[in-house]
């Protein structure tokens, strides 16, 4: 076998490969003798069947199947040989096929790009702190009594708090717009659920009023025909209900998972989540900074099979959150609604990869315990969940995977340029919800 390697465009490569045709014509040989033995032709007795017949009738196909096993074998042989690291199939292309002649075939393909992790030193990080005080905890209790409220009407002017249900209409340049109109929709004021500026207006009006007010979508609106522009909606109110806030006893308390028989108890517990939360917060924040310097400082080339592997799946995943149970196929949704993101997925995967080789990097059983620690806490039956990623092995190797790229983080963190800044619980958590 002879192979020569061509470098293509950054990743791409072509192999030529030869393999001589005494191999191709032995092993063609050897395949239609044991087919003589077991063919059945009209006119021929089983095994008494000329060969030079079996060749015309199953010549061709033994060829290609002979060929393609050689081609397969060959091709692995040969980027084992040159020490090349395919990234996806290769595309094949016969280039000699004739008997009596060394059959020779072309495999083009991007391979893994090698890559040398540098730059660690220079990446800044940005760490805050914080702690939960007591108006943090206030703030939680007055979210959590919001959230399980109950409504009454009332015929009292509209206030932050209160619930609405409203028809309304709206218009940009004159124009009905898509998406402007409703009927009976419900609406929280205070909620923010709206443009700005929507809700301020409805505060003040009671049932049964009816106006007209003016927002201003904001320039980084989701809809790109819309955005700054300005809206006229003609609005109706239907009702208007007062919350109602549940009183903090044990019915409220076990709502939310808690044993407790008295608000104090009941304060432990939240804060004990609250606490975890932030913790949690401050972590995504630092390895958010950590893999965006990494990329930074890292430029490297993807191969395409890769990204189209990772594009593939984000569309899955997109179709079966959206996709209203039909059946998923491959390009439904367009790619490049998942090409920036597949684009990073896939240069990360292979940046924390280096990472761990070139740096050895290792993730003992201590790291992957107190995962599974940190994870067991958020439920009520800390040990059923203990038991499952302990006798899972799927779920445990993804928390593996999980506890070495948190130990690349951490040497990162050890290398790069961190400093620290005092912030607060409520700029924390928000901070790290606009960033997923």
């Amino acid at each position: 076998m002879q192979v020569s390697v061509e470098t293509l465009a950054g990743l791409e490569r072509k192999l030529v490969i030869d393999i001589p045709a005494v191999d191709v014509e032995q092993e063609i040989a050897k395949r239609l003798q044991q087919v003589s033995h077991t063919a059945r032709i009209d006119g021929f007795r089983k095994g008494k069947i000329p060969m030079r017949v079996i060749k015309q009738r199953y010549g061709k196909g033994v060829r290609q199947e002979v060929l393609g096993e050689h081609m397969q074998q060959s091709f692995v042989k040969a980027v084992t040989q040159e020490k090349l690291n395919p990234a996806g199939m290769p595309n094949v292309v016969p280039l000699v096929d004739e008997e009596g002649k060394d059959f020779q075939f072309s495999a083009t393909f991007e391979i893994y790009p090698e890559v040398e992790i540098k730059g660690l030193e220079n990446i800044e990080v940005e760490q805050l702190t914080a702690k939960v005080n007591d108006s943090d905890m206030d703030t939680m209790l007055d979210v959590l009594r919001k959230q399980q409220a109950s409504f009454e009407e009332t015929d009292q002017p509209a206030k932050d708090g209160d619930r609405v249900k409203l028809d309304f209409d709206g218009y940009v340049d004159g124009e009905a717009f898509a998406g402007g109109k409703a009927e009976d929709h419900s609406l929280t004021l205070g909620s923010k659920a709206m443009i700005p500026g929507f809700e301020d207006q409805i505060v003040g009006m009671k049932a049964g009023d009816e106006g007209t007010i003016t927002v201003t979508f904001p320039a980084d609106y989701q809809s790109e025909d819309l955005q700054g522009k300005e809206a006229e909606f003609k609005i109706k109110i239907g009702t208007v209900e007062v919350a109602e806030l549940p009183e903090l006893n044990e019915e409220f308390f076990t709502k939310f998972g808690v044993e407790a028989d008295n608000e104090e108890a009941f304060r432990v517990e939240v804060r004990k989540n609250m606490d975890r939360e932030l913790k949690q917060a401050i972590q995504r924040q630092n390895k958010n900074q950590v893999l965006d310097g990494l990329l930074g400082e890292n430029d490297i080339d993807v191969p395409t099979p890769l990204i189209d592997q990772e594009i593939q799946r984000l569309e899955e995943q997109a179709f079966q959150q959206f996709g209203g149970g039909q059946e998923f196929k491959p390009g439904m949704l367009p790619r490049e609604l998942f090409l920036d993101q597949a684009g990073r997925r896939v240069k990360l995967g292979l940046l924390i990869n280096a990472s761990i080789e070139q740096f050895e990097i290792k993730a003992g059983e201590e790291k992957v315990e107190a995962l599974i620690e940190e994870m067991a806490s958020t439920y009520q039956d800390p040990e059923q969940v203990k038991e499952f990623y302990n006798s899972n092995k799927e779920q445990r190797a993804q928390l593996e995977a999980l506890a070495l790229e948190e130990a690349v983080v951490d040497l990162i963190l050890s290398k790069a340029k961190v400093s620290e800044k005092e912030s607060s619980y409520e700029e924390v958590i928000k901070t790290a919800n606009s960033a997923q």
